[in-house]
Formats: structure tokens, sequence, C-alpha cells
């Protein structure tokens, strides 16, 4: 199944939650771009410290959502917290909805979400510290280890990973969905 992913992320990203659904992703065969707003690297965040560089291998100005089967938003305090301040990213990110292709985020990657403004009426859940950003932008939040509404996979934390990746992957699979929108 020759699927393409794109993850955005920038510096500030949790580590495990774009190496874990990213290794998930290439075992099931797919090919995972990651996608920054600069070229080079970017740096990773692990328990409070700054981590591992991982590799760019497009920018955000040099894709569309027609290019990708699917997008993946990691989480982290810092990452989205630049992202939704980027209107390439979240162009971007409210294209794939548009598309009706799978969205997934984790923790604090519905940040993203709420600036592109598309978390309006859909069951959700994060990282408990946005819940209510969340429910201000229209969101039905849950606190459960993983949410799927119609193409559109939401999680809490890294420990909601294997969950999430399972999911991610099957809403993949499935490809475009009917009734997800923006």
């Amino acid at each position: 199944m020759n699927k393409r992913i794109a993850i955005i992320a920038t510096d500030g990203f949790e580590e495990s939650e774009l190496k874990s659904p990213k290794e998930a992703m290439e075992k099931e065969g797919f090919t995972v771009d990651i996608i920054s707003e600069k070229t080079g690297s970017i740096k990773a965040w692990d328990n409070g410290n700054w981590s591992n560089e991982y590799k760019v291998d497009k920018t955000i100005d040099n894709v569309t959502a027609d290019e990708y089967n699917a997008l993946v938003l990691p989480g982290g305090v810092i990452n989205p917290d630049k992202l939704r301040r980027n209107t390439d990213a979240l162009n971007l990110v409210t294209d794939f909805f548009k598309q009706k292709k799978p969205v997934a985020a984790i923790c604090h990657g519905p940040q993203i979400l709420i600036s592109a403004n598309v978390v309006k009426g859909r069951k959700m859940t994060s990282f408990s510290s946005i819940k209510d950003d969340l429910i201000n932008a229209g969101a039905n939040w849950v606190d459960e280890e993983v949410v799927v509404d119609q193409g559109f996979v939401t999680s809490r934390n890294p420990d909601d990973l294997p969950a999430f990746n399972s999911k991610l992957i099957e809403e993949i699979k499935e490809g475009k969905h009917q009734l997800q929108h923006a």
C-alpha cells in the first residue's frame, strides 16, 4: 500500500510523538516526510531537555495536501506554539480537512488545530492542560487514550502512543472519510 504521510513539526516537538508514529507507519510500508518551517534539521524535546535532531524532508511552503494521504501533528509545548503562528502551516492543515484526509494529533498538537479553526463540533482529546482551549474552540473534549472522529485521530500523551499509532494506521488504510470536515 503506497501511502505518503506528512508529519508537520518544528524545533521543540516531543520526540516520542514524532518518532513512534513515524516508525509505526514506515513499518506498514508508508513513506513518511518530516515537513517543517526550515530546511536542514529540527531538534526534539525529551523529558524536559533538548534531544536528537531529525532531518527535514521538505518545507511547509514547498508542499501541498494533494501530495499526501494523511497528516500527523506531534505535540510538545514549543512545537505547536510556533506552528500555530505560521499561516502556511495553518493553511496546509486546513487543506487536509477540506480534502477529507485522515489527520492525527497528540498531546499539545491540537493547539495547531485550534488556530486552523478545525475543531468545532469534533469529538477529540488532548493533553489535559489544553482541554479548556479545545472546549472554548467548540470541540467535544473527552478523556480517553485515543479518539477517532471520521478520520480525525487524537490522543492525550506519549503513554497513549500504542493506541494512537494503531488507530492512525487504520484510518490511513481506510483513506478519505466523506464525513471528515473542518
